[in-house]
């Protein structure tokens, strides 16, 4: 049920919220966290080509959806661990459909794309 929730209009909230699960770093982030909590550095690691400042953006904007909690541990040096909450665990099986459909289709997609590149010059 969607109580009359319009994600075709731009002022809808729900529109955010798919903002925020469509982006490409959050599929990512949500996908290496899928198995454990990891620390910063770690999800630098497993989310090849992001940024720093891509990667803080990310994980502000996914806590703050609810999506994973940041857990500070005091130690020397401080240990901070982000985990996926039970929300951003269900949203795993859509965004693992999608990763599987981008895999079964990614060779007739690469085909797609040289016939437009051969066609467009």
């Amino acid at each position: 049920m969607n109580d009359g929730w319009n994600p075709y209009d731009r002022n809808c909230p729900s529109r955010r919220v798919l903002d925020r699960i469509g982006d490409r770093w959050t599929v990512l982030v949500v996908g290496a966290l899928a198995d454990r909590p990891l620390r910063f550095s770690e999800i630098t690691k497993r989310v090849d080509g992001i940024s720093q400042k891509m990667l803080t953006q990310t994980l502000r904007g996914l806590e703050q959806d609810g999506l994973v909690t940041r857990t500070v541990t005091a130690a020397v040096p401080v240990r901070v661990d982000y985990e996926l909450t039970p929300a951003g665990h269900s949203l795993r099986t859509p965004l693992k459909a999608l990763e599987d459909w981008a895999f079964e289709h990614m060779v007739p997609i690469l085909q797609a794309r040289e016939r437009y590149a051969e066609t467009a010059s």
